[in-house]
């Protein structure tokens, strides 16, 4: 998710993580409040390793294929506010904004990479066993998804992570799942009841817009 500069970010190049790390803090608590956009993993307790979370992207396999017919096209669609347009025109990023459907010229490169749920859990759990990102007293997984789940799909994905680490020394032990419309969170720890794991947390288009607006914020201040 970009090139390391000193282990911070460049402008232009930690937007979904800036967004990531502004939806866990106002939606979980101020817990994740200290946490700085850095690398392996992107987000990073600002000293000592008391929390990483990396963040990536999730995205079925068709719509990736037709990502590049959309470029520009959240700019110009007259579907959307008058004030949203002109900010996904000037920003060029639209996650948080519509419903999902537009993508922003500056966010193409970053879906068109994307892979789907399962070949992206099975990447980054491997990459943290073999010790990619170090040790963290808590490790999570922040997952941007750009079709919008059930909570059966983010089941599947919990438990499907919990089964390919489940024989690692070093485990993830959050997962983060972020549509559109929800947050869902999953405790990934040993000993605990299946009814118990899985979160969700609705999300308003106030909030969303909020993220957004707070996202494009930080990057122009960098």
């Amino acid at each position: 998710m970009g090139e390391k500069t000193g282990h911070i970010r460049e402008f232009g190049t930690c937007f979904f993580e800036t967004y990531a790390q502004i939806m866990l803090a106002t939606v979980l608590g101020p817990a994740y409040d200290p946490l700085v956009n850095r690398d392996r993993p992107d987000l990073q307790s600002l000293s000592g390793r008391a929390m990483g979370i990396e963040v990536t992207r999730a995205m079925e396999e068709s719509k990736a294929a037709g990502l590049a017919l959309m470029q520009d096209i959240a700019g110009i669609t007259q579907e959307l506010p008058a004030d949203d347009r002109d900010t996904i025109l000037e920003s060029g990023y639209t996650f948080g904004l519509p419903t999902g459907k537009y993508v922003g010229v500056n966010e193409l490169p970053y879906w068109r990479m994307a892979l789907p749920m399962r070949r992206i859990l099975e990447s980054k759990v491997s990459k943290a066993g073999n010790g990619f990102y170090g040790r963290w007293d808590s490790l999570g997984l922040f997952v941007f998804s750009k079709d919008n789940l059930s909570e059966g799909e983010a089941l599947k994905a919990m438990n499907y992570t919990i089964s390919l680490q489940k024989y690692q020394d070093i485990r993830y032990d959050r997962l983060y799942i972020a549509d559109i419309n929800d947050l869902f969170v999953c405790n990934l720890a040993d000993g605990l009841a299946a009814s118990s794991r899985l979160s969700r947390y609705g999300l308003t288009r106030d909030q969303r817009r909020a993220f957004f607006l707070e996202a494009v914020r930080q990057q122009r201040e960098r």
